[in-house]
């Protein structure tokens, strides 16, 4: 079973929570399942993500807590290590899963870290953008319709079939197999896309300016960063 899933959250500290899940599951016959909950979750939204899913405090006020959600109950059905977890930037809805105290079992499918290792000469990585760079919003109405999901940007659902489409569209360069290799591989990236060498070749500033790739190493960065300096200094 491949269960393509998308979290909202009340924000994005360490204390938040789920307020509302989507998920789309696949059997191995290709049959397709839809399940979409509000959760209450244990505090208040913020305001910050409020702005980005448009989900308030009071239309969650009467909803269920999340163990008695249809859509939590399917993920725990299929907590299995025969099943694939399929999301964008994996690692996040693992976190916010654990919270809630699911600890997944089965495999894992990153579309994220997937399309930043098969996908160049881009640097952003976003759902919502790769959706219209890659042009997957052409066909997007008509498979929507087929399974029933309305599409709404960063609703959960709606999240949760982009990333469908977009696993679709990387099984056309590397099979499934190959992609949850890539979803736990560090990515080696390139360019850097901020700070004062934005657009930059990290080999680049790595032969011009050693120094900042190492004061950057020691800041708070993600793993790929983390591992791409890491390569490049040690090439010098």
């Amino acid at each position: 079973m491949l269960l393509y899933l998308d979290v909202e959250t009340t924000g994005l500290e360490a204390r938040d929570r789920i307020c509302s899940l989507g998920l789309i599951t696949v059997d191995e016959n290709g049959a397709v399942e839809t399940f979409n909950a509000l959760v209450k979750p244990p505090l208040k939204v913020s305001t910050e993500a409020m702005a980005v899913h448009h989900l308030t405090n009071e239309m969650l006020k009467e909803a269920p807590c999340i163990e008695k959600s249809e859509t939590w109950d399917v993920l725990q059905k299929y907590n299995s290590v025969d099943d694939v977890l399929v999301s964008h930037n994996v690692n996040f809805e693992l976190e916010m899963l654990a919270k809630e105290g699911l600890l997944w079992r089965g495999g894992l499918l990153d579309t994220m870290k997937c399309s930043k290792h098969l996908i160049g000469e881009i640097d952003r990585f976003s759902l919502q953008y790769l959706r219209y760079e890659l042009g997957l919003y052409r066909s997007e109405q008509e498979e929507a319709e087929k399974v029933g999901v309305t599409l709404i940007a960063h609703n959960a659902l709606s999240d949760a079939f982009h990333t469908k489409m977009l696993h679709a569209y990387l099984t056309e360069m590397a099979d499934d197999e190959r992609l949850m290799e890539l979803s736990v591989t560090p990515v080696l990236i390139k360019k850097l896309n901020f700070g004062k060498y934005k657009g930059h070749y990290l080999e680049e500033v790595a032969m011009q300016d050693a120094g900042y790739l190492q004061w950057l190493f020691k800041q708070e960065i993600d793993e790929d960063l983390t591992h791409s300096i890491n390569v490049y200094l040690k090439g010098l």
